[in-house]
């Protein structure tokens, strides 16, 4: 079980400072890691990142300002104190300039410890509990694997809720990595087919020659290389949910093949006359602008009107900030989870830094 007491990591060679400040710092309400050189300092700072680090100036190995230096580099929310027996002020200035929080010289003055200790403490507690409190947010506002907080996602997440019961097609549309498969998919968890099977094809992966053996299937013989009956996607999805990712990528010729299913519900296998009637929700997303592929002749305005039935555009992620605090909480909660790592989550200015980014790659880059 992880701590709820902020960790000391204490870096001095001296044993009986290592021994005096241990017991103090743990009076203060510290967990406490003892080291007794940089090397092993930096090691350990590598499997559990600390809230504090108090370091001797002079060790043998690698020395405090080096030290210090890794840590600003490697955990930046880590606040660090220079400890040493020979003071010198072109040393202290040195410290703080590479951002130490406070300069301490031995024998320490305890009360003056004691109140960097307090200090500490009481930011690392109200870090994890701003923390706590956005993960508790962020789990409220989960909707079908999706987070958000913003106006327009709350408006189509009551979009799908509203539709989801109803749809049989639709249009999803964003750019690349907005989430337009979770839509599909909550839109089939929240209908009326939840139970049966939803089926995900990425158009964008096919080779173009194996586009219809692959939505439609074919029988024994049907081309080179067809050795056996094959069932195809739209009646593997047979009573539940067929999605087209990337639609856009469909060559002409199949797109009026998926039109003829799309009217009548009847499609054949490629080399076969029979024709075997289907009954699949179909939910198709694309990240291109269909309407100019219409204008440019490569996309059937025909099929544009029948799967157009109900549009849902996701708005890129730089167009929704607010959600990024909460999207990151999750992301961290999963990620400490998956690591078993005690990963409790990201510094302010780091916070600051992942709402002001461009994000062309959306969620997903995140």
């Amino acid at each position: 079980m992880t701590s709820q007491h902020p960790l000391l990591l204490h870096v001095d060679d001296d044993e009986w400072s290592l021994d005096v400040v241990a017991r103090f710092a743990r009076r203060a309400g510290f967990d406490v890691v003892t080291c007794a050189g940089g090397r092993q300092a930096l090691e350990q700072l590598r499997r559990q990142p600390a809230d504090l680090a108090m370091v001797d100036l002079r060790m043998p190995d690698v020395n405090g300002l080096d030290v210090l230096r890794a840590i600003r580099e490697t955990v930046p929310g880590c606040e660090v104190i220079l400890m040493t027996g020979d003071a010198g002020i072109d040393s202290a200035i040195e410290a703080i300039k590479l951002g130490a929080m406070d300069y301490l010289t031995k024998p320490f003055d305890f009360e003056r410890l004691a109140h960097v200790l307090e200090t500490v403490r009481e930011e690392a507690e109200r870090r994890r509990s701003l923390l706590a409190a956005e993960r508790e947010v962020a789990r409220r506002l989960e909707f079908c694997d999706m987070i958000g907080r913003s106006a327009v996602m709350q408006e189509i997440f009551s979009l799908i809720r509203r539709l989801a019961p109803h749809v049989r097609t639709a249009l999803i549309t964003g750019e690349t990595g907005t989430g337009k498969e979770l839509v599909a998919r909550a839109l089939h968890r929240m209908g009326p087919r939840r139970d049966r099977r939803f089926v995900a094809i990425n158009c964008s992966t096919v080779v173009e020659t194996l586009f219809e053996g692959e939505l439609f299937g074919h029988v024994l013989g049907a081309f080179t290389g067809a050795t056996e009956t094959k069932q195809g996607l739209f009646e593997l999805a047979d009573g539940g949910t067929l999605f087209l990712d990337e639609i856009g990528e469909l060559p002409l010729a199949v797109q009026a093949k998926l039109l003829r299913v799309l009217e009548t519900g009847e499609m054949q296998r490629v080399g076969s006359l029979e024709t075997r009637r289907v009954c699949a929700h179909v939910f198709a997303s694309t990240n291109r602008d269909l309407r100019a592929e219409v204008g440019a002749n490569r996309f059937r305005r025909d099929l544009l009107y029948r799967l157009n039935v109900v549009e849902l555009r996701l708005p890129p992620l730089r167009r929704r900030p607010e959600d990024v605090p909460y999207l990151t909480a999750v992301f961290v909660r999963e990620c400490a989870s998956r690591l078993r790592k005690p990963l409790v989550g990201l510094t302010a200015a780091a916070e600051r830094l992942l709402v002001s980014a461009p994000w062309e790659g959306n969620v997903r880059e995140l």
